[in-house]
């Protein structure tokens, strides 16, 4: 099966959420894990870092270390994430910005904040097939239960569901 690039960072976000990440922090990671999977990257290192998320890890640590750097209009930045999932981060950015490793986990990342980002054409995207399930089943602990008392408070049709 095929997806969009937008139905995977739709479902990466909920997935994110569903981990525990904040909603800023989620949504983020959902637009990188779309560029991340459109450029050939590996599903093994979005999964990795779903499994991070209670205790950390790049979800949760790459936004707000950007936001540093993009603050100061550039600078290092040090991380064990993936190559991938930091290049994916840096790429989606609303500006042009760079990722240049240094070694060690060290980064240089160059940002231009007079420049929109290039995007690349959005592709269908296929073969992570165990990703969309790992990211499906984290997705659903976003939903609300199914019960008497969530529909008298309003959750579906309510109690009022005639169709």
């Amino acid at each position: 099966m095929s997806w969009s690039a937008s139905e995977i960072a739709a479902l990466a976000t909920k997935a994110a959420r569903g981990a525990g990440a904040p909603a800023g922090q989620a949504a983020r990671f959902g637009e990188a894990a779309a560029f991340c999977l459109m450029t050939g990257g590996a599903p093994a290192a979005l999964e990795a870092a779903l499994a991070a998320v209670p205790a950390g890890g790049p979800v949760l640590d790459l936004p707000a270390a950007l936001d540093g750097i993009i603050a100061r209009q550039g600078g290092e930045l040090r991380s064990d994430a993936p190559a991938i999932l930091i290049r994916a981060y840096v790429a989606v950015l609303p500006f042009a910005a760079d990722a240049t490793e240094t070694g060690h986990g060290r980064w240089k990342i160059m940002v231009d904040l007079t420049r929109p980002s290039p995007r690349p054409t959005p592709r269908r995207i296929s073969g992570c097939d165990g990703l969309i399930a790992c990211m499906s089943e984290l997705a659903a602990r976003t939903f609300v239960p199914e019960s008497e008392a969530s529909r008298a408070a309003g959750a579906g049709a309510g109690l009022n569901d005639n169709d």
